[in-house]
């Protein structure tokens, strides 16, 4: 248990009279400064939220050793705090952030937290609810209006693709798997990309309809239940998700497959399919102009 010293001295939550707006959250109400500059996120959805809005947190925990594409460049000179679940307290508090932002599914101790910063915790539902986690941290940053302009750009570039697909694929199911901690899955319709997917007008197959927290997952005798006209591989970077399908590749199943007859499997970032943010949507909507529209041309 993580004791704050007296010498610590961590910053005083601000009071209802100070320059400060409340916000409601999953554990209470807090009062937040109306311009917080040394932000702390616990979460890397809740970081590129942060970053979309134009603001830089001074300090994030990560769930990766190293960053995906869409975030190259943009991680400088914020300070990692721990890994997912695991941060350490005593860093935060030499970091004297003035807010940190934090989701419920992170188990973190939310008491300790708040003595060190004030503190608001999204009622985080998983990937399905990346929009709406997206919304509540713009509330918390008092950017609610950037909020407004980030969704009139992701609207707009759904649109442009939308525009582009035409009918192409409108008779045609697209397949997402996912290959990570040897496990096969799929993202379903209800997942980061499975939504927007759905937003961009793009079919599933039956065995990816909605789910709890947008994740089923297969045995590889069900593999044929994943396959799709278009297949989109979601890999880790790591050797053991190489590894599995590598391996996967060379099971007579998936020969039988219909994307892999019709040279449709595209592997795509784990890290950005699962990103949970408007920067990981903007570079999956890239990967669908990429596997869609320009290689099909």
């Amino acid at each position: 248990m993580l004791v704050i010293a007296c010498n610590a001295s961590p910053p005083a939550a601000p009071s209802a009279s100070a320059d400060c707006r409340t916000i409601v959250h999953a554990v209470g109400e807090t009062c937040v400064p109306r311009h917080p500059s040394r932000v702390v996120v616990l979460g890397v959805p809740t970081m590129g939220n942060a970053l979309t809005l134009g603001i830089k947190p001074i300090g994030t925990i990560l769930y990766f050793e190293e960053a995906p594409p869409y975030l190259i460049g943009k991680l400088d000179d914020i300070d990692i705090v721990g890994q997912a679940g695991q941060p350490n307290l005593e860093k935060l508090i030499t970091l004297a952030p003035d807010l940190i932002i934090a989701m419920n599914s992170s188990g973190l101790p939310y008491e300790q937290l708040s003595q060190i910063a004030p503190t608001v915790v999204d009622n985080w539902n998983g990937y399905p609810s990346w929009k709406e986690h997206f919304d509540f941290v713009a509330a918390a940053l008092g950017k609610t209006v950037a909020a407004e302009q980030v969704w009139e750009r992701y609207n707009q570039r759904i649109q442009d693709l939308r525009t582009a697909l035409g009918d192409t694929y409108q008779n045609q199911e697209l397949s997402v798997v996912r290959i990570c901690c040897n496990a096969l899955a799929s993202d379903v319709e209800n997942s980061f990309s499975g939504i927007i997917l759905e937003d961009a007008g793009l079919r599933r197959p039956p065995s990816q309809g909605k789910a709890d927290g947008g994740l089923v997952f297969f045995s590889e005798e069900l593999l044929t239940d994943l396959d799709g006209d278009i297949m989109f591989v979601i890999l880790d970077e790591d050797e053991d998700s190489q590894e599995v399908f590598e391996q996967l590749q060379k099971k007579p199943l998936w020969n039988q497959l219909k994307a892999v007859q019709a040279s449709s499997v595209y592997p795509v970032n784990l890290a950005t399919w699962r990103g949970g943010n408007p920067l990981a949507a903007d570079a999956v909507i890239d990967d669908l102009f990429k596997y869609l529209i320009e290689k099909a041309s």
